[in-house]
């Protein structure tokens, strides 16, 4: 009677799947795409290029799916992917960036549309200021409720590494809203 209550509990905190299971994976997908992308979107700042790294990463995962291992998270094994994509991503992306600004370098950029500006929140744009593995821990932890563990696994990193980005996180979090917040008093 005992392993019905835990079998319960376990269908109830994670779905089961099956590495190589074709089905499995489409739930998978199913699932978790929106919660992958939400977390890229947050790392990367650009909704099409965290589309992108999303696709990317699921593909790769399905490449892997044979070799998932059930002993971690199924979700969480797909963030750890699609982290690390967003990653080598950025990595390119700073560098097409370098070659971007160079050519623009004299040119005046276009003044910023007053409607996007008002749209960004002040907890998303300092989000956007913290180190992308940073950012992942807190998004992982405070919108998709991950545990320490699940974070740890999806971050490839010891668990008291992930104590102590959060902490790291909050901490820089809480210094750039207080800043926002000075700034709105001394404008407003």
């Amino acid at each position: 009677m005992r392993s019905e209550s835990s079998d319960e509990e376990r269908v109830d905190t994670a779905p089961e799947y099956r590495p190589g299971s074709e089905a499995d994976f489409e739930r998978l997908y199913r699932n978790s795409y929106r919660r992958i992308l939400g977390t890229l979107i947050t790392m990367l700042r650009d909704r099409s290029a965290a589309e992108d790294c999303t696709q990317d990463a699921f593909e790769r995962a399905f490449k892997a799916w044979k070799t998932w291992r059930p002993d971690a998270p199924a979700e969480a094994w797909l963030h750890r992917i699609a982290i690390n994509v967003a990653i080598n991503g950025q990595r390119k992306e700073r560098l097409q960036e370098v070659g971007a600004l160079l050519k623009r370098v004299g040119r005046p950029t276009a003044p910023a549309d007053p409607a996007v500006l008002a749209e960004r929140s002040d907890l998303l744009v300092a989000l956007r200021k913290l180190p992308p593995k940073q950012a992942a821990a807190i998004v992982l932890r405070h919108f998709h409720g991950y545990s320490n563990r699940e974070i740890a696994i999806s971050l490839e990193v010891p668990e008291r590494t992930v104590a102590s980005r959060l902490a790291a996180a909050r901490a820089r979090l809480q210094d750039l809203m207080e800043g926002t917040r000075a700034g709105q008093k001394n404008f407003g």
